[in-house]
């Protein structure tokens, strides 16, 4: 072994720990692969930033615009709107249902888009009629990944091991080459999701009241005559440029002003909403001239906007309504790495940061509920952020990059049919043009955007901000890392290992090792990669072995993707874990039976092929 090889296994494994326990987020990551492999001199400084103009990158991100066009004029909702019809079947064959037009959709389009408007779809049906969200979210995440197991397009893991096996001399997948062995993969995951979702949890059905505990710490107080602030502007009083206090309402002769300036002057008999932790609670309580209410006021003034008294409800009120919206962080979102406090300091849309909902990781193994803008711990993927806004200026938020609203009030825009029909015609196009070779995968996509932007079907200002350029970081910054491993031999080093152990085996063996380490790994670490990881290394054992390259190649592309036992294996997982209310256990076991079940099924089919 090399100086060269030891190197690149430091490397490897300081990458692999970094996105375990995710020190940084992938993008960081993928720049610090980016330039300890230039400085260390395993590749050169062209090598290094070849992943930016690399084919499978640029696909990757021309069908992600593709899955934004699709989604703002309106194709992904038409797609799925009669998925609202199915509230009144039993569980066993909603389930299947909506597994089969996930599945079905993230074939062509981003599985995590596809899986975004379900959660909003199952979000709603869960509010109204009762539907257990926790019983389809984890189905519809699993199928929308084996979805895109099916076609060439259907996740960026397929294009980049198509990439890296063609750049190494393998030959090129056809767009629907492995479609028949997804859609066994498929059939069979929908039977055993299906009986498996009665061991899924039934969750409580709460409002974001109940959700957040709001009367905890929404506070109603009263301005006594002898009060200090009596005279005071807000803006002189201890209620503004405090991050720990925020003033959401001032009720003044039964009129409701929502987020009220700070020139405002404060008079006696003025009520006042709040938001503050125990702390300052107990400042204020202590507080000469204050009178807290702590009967139920503050939990009808916050009921969808619902005034604070009786007599205000008899007054006719033009103000603005004010609402609770929970948002949902995706990778990417502009509010990611920051705390509670930096978001009360400069939160925009007339939106009030209330509290952070934590998802559970390998270091935090128990979902928090964040309220202290002194707590530091900040914003990460999958993260939920509640806020206080009025109703009227709700869908400003959509603007916000990578931000999904889960509450009722996000009304989709009304697209107009002509923008649908024509997005999904570019979508066929796109399709047809790759699947009959006619144009790369890249080049059709790229046609696809252009015709959109041409005809005012697409725009830029839009893209900038939805693109999820964390994916696009990672896999500019991984590729590197496969040349790399190339460059010191690492690649050959490992396969001689495998071989070593491998040579005297049946194939069904090699097959089986080959597809359970993939899976493995990319169970710890992004699916794209192991992709980028295991696919040279793939190659050589095939090689080595003189046996034909596909089967293993598809052994990696498949395994890439089934990492089922884990909520951190593949980006719909993680949003879904805290949204549905899961435990790490219902992936290990469900998730993990699933991944066997899948293991065992294509080691058998992929053994056949050699």
């Amino acid at each position: 072994m090399t100086w060269e090889i030891i190197l690149m296994f430091i490397v490897l494994l300081v990458t692999i720990l970094l996105f375990v326990f995710e020190v940084f987020p992938v993008d960081k990551i993928a720049f610090l692969i980016i330039i300890s492999l230039i400085l260390l001199g395993l590749v050169t400084p062209e090598e290094g930033i070849s992943g930016f103009s690399n084919g499978a990158t640029i696909a990757v991100l021309a069908l992600m615009i593709l899955a934004i066009a699709m989604e703002e004029n309106g194709v992904i909702n038409w797609l799925t709107s009669g998925m609202g019809k199915v509230k009144s079947l039993p569980l066993a064959i909603m389930a299947p249902v909506f597994m089969f037009v996930s599945a079905g959709i993230s074939a062509f389009i981003s599985t995590t888009a596809v899986v975004i408007v379900f959660i909003k779809i199952v979000n709603q049906l869960s509010e109204k009629f009762n539907v257990p969200q926790s019983k389809l979210l984890l189905p519809i995440s699993f199928a929308g990944i084996l979805g895109g197991s099916c076609t060439l397009m259907g996740t960026s893991t397929n294009l980049i091991v198509n990439s890296v096996s063609k750049n190494l001399g393998a030959e090129r997948l056809g767009f629907f080459e492995f479609t028949g062995l997804g859609l066994i993969f498929l059939g069979i995951s929908m039977v055993y999701l299906t009986i498996a979702v009665r061991w899924l949890p039934r969750e409580k059905q709460t409002n974001l009241n109940e959700n957040y505990n709001i009367e905890e710490y929404v506070t109603h107080v009263k301005i006594k005559p002898e009060s200090a602030l009596v005279g005071q502007k807000i803006s002189e009083s201890f209620l503004y440029d405090n991050p720990d206090v925020s003033l959401l309402k001032l009720i003044r002769n039964h009129w409701a002003h929502n987020a009220p300036g700070k020139y405002i002057t404060l008079k006696t008999n003025d009520e006042l909403v709040i938001v503050c932790d125990l702390e300052n609670l107990s400042r204020i309580n202590q507080s000469e001239g204050l009178e807290i209410y702590s009967d139920s006021k503050v939990e009808r003034s916050f009921n969808q906007g619902e005034a604070l008294s009786e007599a205000e409800n008899e007054e006719e009120n033009d103000l603005e309504e004010r609402v609770f919206v929970e948002l949902l962080m995706l990778p990417g979102a502009s509010f990611l790495g920051k705390t509670l406090g930096d978001l009360r300091r400069f939160m925009l849309q007339d939106a009030i940061p209330i509290a952070i909902k934590k998802r559970k990781t390998l270091t935090n193994l128990k979902e928090r509920m964040v309220r202290n803008s002194k707590d530091k711990l900040v914003l990460k993927t999958g993260d939920r952020l509640l806020v206080e806004i009025s109703k009227e200026k709700m869908y400003a938020l959509k603007s916000m990059e990578n931000i999904v609203l889960l509450q009722e009030f996000d009304v989709a825009g009304n697209q107009s049919k002509s923008k649908r029909y024509f997005s999904l015609a570019v979508l066929i196009l796109v399709v047809g043009m790759a699947a009959s070779g006619l144009l790369s995968i890249m080049v059709s996509a790229l046609t696809g955007v252009g015709l959109l932007l041409v005809t005012k079907n697409l725009d830029l200002a839009k893209v900038y901000k939805k693109v999820n350029w964390q994916i696009f970081f990672l896999l500019a910054g991984m590729i590197p890392l496969g040349i790399a491993m190339h460059n010191t031999g690492a690649d050959m080093w490992i396969s001689k290992q495998l071989l070593s152990f491998l040579s005297d085996q049946p194939n069904y063996v090699i097959i089986g090792v080959l597809f359970l380490t993939t899976m493995l790994l990319s169970g710890v670490i992004s699916n794209n990669a192991t992709a980028i990881i295991m696919t040279p290394i793939a190659i050589a054992v095939a090689q080595g072995l003189n046996l034909d390259f596909k089967p293993f190649i598809l052994s990696v592309l498949f395994a890439a993707n089934f990492s089922f036992f884990t909520p951190v294996g593949y980006q719909t997982n993680t949003l879904i874990y805290s949204i549905g209310n899961y435990k790490f256990k219902h992936f290990l076991f469900i998730g993990g039976l699933l991944s066997l079940i899948l293991w065992i099924t294509a080691t058998f089919l992929l053994t056949r092929m050699l």
